[in-house]
């Protein structure tokens, strides 16, 4: 599936729900789903600068060339945020990920919905995993070069 059919598939899932009570509770539920991540993961490296909560993001590539996030945060909506970002973009290749963009936030409301703070830390995980992309894409031009 594309980045773009994921995006427009949380668009149609959340466009049903009209209450953002009822749109919180399923962000909370898809942090809920997320696997944990591994302890010896949880790493001060690892760690996004910006966030008002505590978010560990790893990123692997895999023998295909895609890239695999895991996450975690001990802050239930912030999980559910990072949950939908590792949704949209784990598996895809570091170039997809860089040239993606990410509109399904503005479509479902949700950086109208959240405080500065959290707004701040929606685009630290965005730009955190952006970089990890920069850095398997530069991976792999040397390794082609």
């Amino acid at each position: 599936m594309t980045i773009n059919e994921k995006q427009d598939e949380i668009i149609d899932e959340l466009s049903g729900l009209d209450d953002w009570m009822d749109r919180y509770a399923y962000i909370i539920d898809l942090g809920n789903s997320l696997p944990p991540i591994e302890e010896k993961l949880k790493t001060p490296s690892r760690l996004i600068e910006g966030c008002q909560s505590r978010v560990w993001l790893d990123a692997t590539l895999d023998d295909l060339g895609k890239v695999n996030f895991t996450a975690d945060s001990d802050a239930i909506i912030v999980k559910g945020i990072i949950s939908m970002l590792i949704d949209v973009l784990s598996g895809h290749t570091p170039q997809e990920i860089l040239d993606a963009d990410l509109y399904f936030i503005d479509r479902i409301g949700l950086s109208e919905h959240l405080s500065p703070t959290r707004s701040n830390g929606l685009l630290a995980m965005i730009k955190q995993i952006r970089v990890y992309a920069l850095a398997f894409k530069e991976l792999q031009d040397a390794k082609k070069g």
